[in-house]
């Protein structure tokens, strides 16, 4: 087959096509790939062709662009979540807030927090993964589609939390039928065989540990799973995300700060107070220019480490690349 040179392509046509090729051959085995004409990714033999990806076993998907190559940085934004298989999921969280930490207005105004390169960026990551959360309070303040619209790619399973199965249906994400919605609820809810009995797609969640109206969001991760969703995308809204975070269940998280203050409105990240700043979360990351925003691509998984003088390491560069 013929391979295209990627000069040709950009590099979210890549990154889109290491995604959709993870998880269709052995990801034991190291291997070299090339991209079609077609936008498809060819696995080539030793010596083959012009490899634009490598598959490590350990880490997934890596790069052999060269390091000056303009499309690498855009690239390798989103190959740590094209790299998710079945056997190694990815959850990433996103949020767009403004210089001094809001989401939104205290009348839950947030349409233009982050500027239309973040946008554009929130719809990559809905194309990229297999499913799509959010909560209720941000369904019922902005009653989101949820769908990939500005760049070629699936929609994304929208999974709503929705605890009490108190969200009126007539939303979008219950009504469009643009993609299948599930809407998590605790298990045994009085509200469930209604819900059901509209035609909706139940998921029932057990209760975390301690909080009796609050779901499980590791029992909610482990029925996506097993449900086929590898790559899941945690949208919104603040809290929603922070539970997440805090619950220890995201392996990324992207943070856009807008040149923007609110003053005073619904807060991003929050989690339990610290009271030692060598107790705090302190973040391995990558940062990015976006447009006139700047993005924080924060590495959960990965460890930062202290230097000598008392300074953290894993410093990061600005680059503009989208």
């Amino acid at each position: 087959m013929h391979n295209t040179d990627v000069a040709e392509l950009d590099a979210w046509t890549v990154a889109h096509a290491a995604a959709k090729a993870a998880g269709t051959f052995d990801p034991t085995r190291p291997g070299r790939f090339g991209i079609e004409e077609s936008g498809r990714l060819q696995l080539l033999a030793a010596g083959e062709g012009d490899a634009v990806l490598r598959w490590n076993p350990a880490c997934g998907w890596e790069a052999l662009l060269a390091p000056d190559d303009p499309q690498r940085d855009l690239l390798e934004l989103y190959l740590p979540i094209s790299s998710a298989t079945a056997a190694r999921p990815v959850t990433v969280g996103h949020l767009g807030q403004s210089l001094d930490g809001f989401i939104a207005t205290t009348s839950g105004d947030s349409c233009s927090v982050t500027g239309p390169e973040n946008i554009l960026h929130l719809h990559r990551l809905r194309a990229l993964c297999d499913a799509v959360v959010v909560g209720a309070a941000t369904v019922a303040a902005d009653n989101p589609r949820l769908t990939t619209r500005l760049v070629a790619g699936s929609n994304p399973m929208r999974v709503v939390i929705d605890p009490a199965c108190r969200l009126p249906s007539a939303h979008a994400v219950f009504s469009d039928r643009q993609a299948s919605t599930l809407r998590a609820t605790l298990a045994g809810s009085r509200a469930v065989a209604q819900a059901r009995a509209r035609g909706e797609e139940i998921l029932e969640v057990r209760a975390r540990v301690g909080a009796s109206e609050a779901l499980d969001l590791a029992d909610l991760l482990r029925q996506l799973h097993v449900r086929g969703c590898c790559r899941v995308f945690v949208e919104g809204g603040g809290v929603t995300v922070s539970s997440f975070l805090e619950a220890g269940l995201l392996d990324r998280l992207h943070i856009a700060v807008a040149p923007l203050l609110i003053g005073e409105g619904r807060p991003t990240i929050r989690l339990a107070p610290r009271l030692r700043l060598q107790d705090c979360l302190r973040l391995h990351h990558r940062v990015y220019r976006v447009g006139q925003d700047i993005l924080f691509d924060c590495d959960l998984r990965a460890r930062v480490e202290s230097k000598p003088n008392g300074q953290m390491g894993a410093a990061a560069s600005i680059r503009r690349i989208l």
